[in-house]
C-alpha cells in the first residue's frame, strides 16, 4: 500500500478480498482439517480397543494353558491311581487267602478315586477349552478394531493428499475409506 489511497495488492489479496465479498470465507481445508481430527480421535479409540482385546486375548490364552496343565497333572496322577490299581489286581491273583481281601479294598478304593480324578481332569479341560474359546472371540474383536483404526489411518492420509493437491475425488476417497473404518469399528463394537 502506498500513500494518498492508492494501493496495490497480489493475487492472494485479491483472492481473499474476493472470497470475503462473495461469502466464501469459510476455507474447504479448515473443514477437512477438523474432519481429519475427528478420524484421529476416532482412530486414536479405536486403536486403544484394538490393544485391549489383543491383552484380553493373550491373558485368556494363558488361562486355557493354565487348565491345561491342571488338566494334565489330573490324567497323569489318574494314571498313576491307574497303575496302583493294576497292581492291587495282580496282588489279589498272587497273594494268599488272607490277604487278598485287603487288594480287593484296595482295588475298589483305587476305582472310586480314579473317578474322582477324572471328573476333575475333565472339568479342567472343559474350563480350558471356554478360555480357548474367549481367547479366539477376543483375537476376533481385535483383528475388527485393528481393521477400523488401519482404515481411518488412510482416511488421514488422503486427506493429507486431498489438501495438498486439492483433488476433489481424493476427498471423497478419504470420506469414504473414513465411513468404512467407522463400520467395521461399529461392526468390532458389536462383536460382529
Amino acid at each position: 500500500m502506498s500513500g494518498g489511497g492508492f494501493h496495490v495488492h497480489g493475487p492472494h489479496d485479491h483472492e481473499l478480498e474476493h472470497a470475503a465479498q462473495h461469502g466464501e470465507v469459510k476455507s474447504h481445508a479448515g473443514s477437512i482439517a477438523v474432519i481429519t481430527a475427528i478420524i484421529a480421535t476416532v482412530g486414536a479409540l479405536f486403536a486403544y480397543q484394538g490393544g485391549a482385546t489383543q491383552a484380553n486375548a493373550g491373558l485368556f490364552k494363558n488361562n486355557a494353558a493354565i487348565k491345561k496343565t491342571e488338566a494334565s497333572n489330573q490324567w497323569n496322577y489318574y494314571q498313576s491311581k491307574s497303575s496302583k490299581q493294576n497292581l492291587s489286581e495282580l496282588a489279589v491273583e498272587l497273594a494268599p487267602a488272607d490277604r487278598k481281601k485287603f487288594y480287593e479294598d484296595e482295588i475298589k478304593r483305587y476305582k472310586i478315586e480314579k473317578a474322582e480324578i477324572k471328573k476333575e481332569a475333565e472339568k479342567f479341560e472343559a474350563e480350558s477349552k471356554d478360555w480357548d474359546k474367549k481367547s479366539d472371540e477376543q483375537m476376533h474383536q481385535h483383528h475388527r478394531w485393528a481393521q477400523a483404526t488401519t482404515a481411518l489411518q488412510i482416511a488421514i492420509a488422503l486427506a493429507a493428499i486431498a489438501l495438498l493437491t486439492k483433488l476433489r475425488w481424493m476427498e471423497y476417497a478419504m470420506y469414504g475409506i473414513a465411513g468404512l473404518g467407522v463400520i467395521v469399528g461399529v461392526l468390532a463394537l458389536m462383536h460382529v
